[in-house]
């Protein structure tokens, strides 16, 4: 069979060339409309709900804010997972969906229960969910640097200045602060 090909191949040389450069020709318009991602997103499709309790300890969190929390979730549909972590003052739980799940159909699914947890919450707790977008969004981090301001006036600029334009910048989903 091979013997065969060859020998037509040989005997049909423009036929074999004009197949060849139709094929090639081909590969370059599909190469060209092939959507390539540099660094593709491969993390799991998660909604995180945090709830912030001033003045608590972490066991009082846990038992108050991140337990109830925690199990109103768990019966979502396509969850592959629920994990918490409770800290002074601060009770952070997050919703990891099954592949192929909507992002904007899990937050509103997620945003659903929270607020049906809300009346078992104490009072004062107001959860809010993360913003909408992936670990890999994390694009920039900054510093805020002075010899002549305290830390406070630096996070003051940061709070009232930086962080609202960058915030106005399109495609910029969160400016998240840290220290200060």
């Amino acid at each position: 069979m091979l013997n065969k090909l060859i020998e037509f191949s040989l005997k049909n040389r423009v036929i074999i060339l004009v197949l060849s450069a139709l094929v090639i020709v081909w590969g370059v318009f599909t190469v060209r409309d092939t959507p390539i991602d540099a660094f593709p997103d491969l993390s799991e499709n998660q909604v995180l709900v945090s709830a912030d309790w001033m003045g608590r300890g972490p066991q009082e969190i846990q038992d108050q804010v991140t337990y109830p929390l925690e199990t109103a979730l768990r019966g979502l549909p396509k969850v592959k997972e629920v994990r918490s972590a409770s800290s002074f003052g601060m009770s952070l739980v997050t919703v990891i969906f099954e592949d192929g799940v909507d992002p904007y159909f899990a937050r509103q699914v997620v945003n659903e229960k929270v607020q049906q947890a809300i009346p078992q919450l104490p009072r004062g707790v107001q959860p809010a969910l993360g913003p909408a977008s992936t670990p890999m969004g994390q694009v920039f981090m900054y510093t805020v640097e002075s010899d002549r301001h305290n830390l406070a006036e630096l996070r003051t600029v940061e709070d009232f200045t930086i962080k609202q334009q960058l915030s106005a910048v399109p495609g910029v989903g969160e400016v998240a602060s840290i220290g200060g």
